[in-house]
């Protein structure tokens, strides 16, 4: 039997700190939901805006696999393994904490705001070496086509990370329609609408709404209207 879960972006999580807003599909920091701790591996999903010059100074992460998603402007990265780099709109950035990183991450503009999304991923390997990893990926390549950006693969199509997952991004115009079939089928998947509206099989979907679903292979995302969206594949049991 299909089981969903559906978060619409209202009910999100809200942090207010003047300098950043964040929005919290899942239990993080001050914001505390016992009925969203986490969808399977996926941990965290936050919403994040950060005003110019602004950023979370030096803090410690550890057996975690991170995931940054630059929406908007450009944010400056620093870790504790010398890595020093921009990510913007069309990079794809992922660290994994293993035995422990300190990084930064600041908005490297003093004129505008720099927007992000944060994703944990819990990892199916603790106390892994630190790693970190980035790349670019052309925008153009998920107009009306499901772009891979992370797989647990190292030789696939985007970025790896310690887990049985996989992310893609979708930009589809209005009326285009595509199948996702799991590559894992005890896997499920989440589905994050970043633009307008989706419908994924019977369920309608706005901006910034969260959908679940798991116990099925493969799922039909339609395009009401010009629309991105991001799918997360993940494991639902974890150890």
């Amino acid at each position: 039997m299909v089981n969903t879960i559906f978060h619409p972006a209202q009910t999100r999580g809200t942090a207010d700190h003047g300098w950043l807003y964040s929005r919290h599909t899942f239990s993080f920091a001050d914001y505390y939901n016992p009925d969203r701790m986490h969808f399977g591996a996926l941990r965290v999903l936050n919403d994040d805006t950060v005003a110019a010059g602004m950023g979370f100074g030096s803090h410690p992460h550890s057996n975690m696999e991170i995931i940054s998603i630059p929406l908007e402007g450009d944010l400056e990265h620093k870790d504790s393994m010398n890595n020093l780099a921009v990510i913007r709109n069309g990079d794809i950035q992922v660290m994994s904490a293993g035995t422990g990183i300190r990084h930064s991450e600041y908005n490297k503009n003093q004129d505008k705001v720099v927007k992000f999304l944060q994703i944990w991923v819990i990892p199916n390997k603790k106390d892994v070496t630190p790693r970190y990893d980035q790349i670019s990926l052309d925008i153009k390549d998920r107009h009306n086509k499901l772009q891979q950006i992370i797989s647990p693969q190292m030789n696939d199509e985007g970025v790896w990370i310690h887990q049985n997952a996989w992310f893609h991004l979708g930009m589809f115009d209005q009326g285009y329609s595509s199948n996702y079939k799991l590559k894992d089928e005890n896997n499920g998947v989440y589905i994050f609408n970043l633009k307008g509206d989706i419908k994924v099989n019977d369920q309608k979907m706005s901006s910034r709404d969260g959908y679940g679903i798991w116990n099925t292979k493969e799922l039909t995302i339609s395009a009401d209207t010009d629309s991105e969206f991001l799918i997360i594949e993940v494991p639902m049991s974890i150890d």
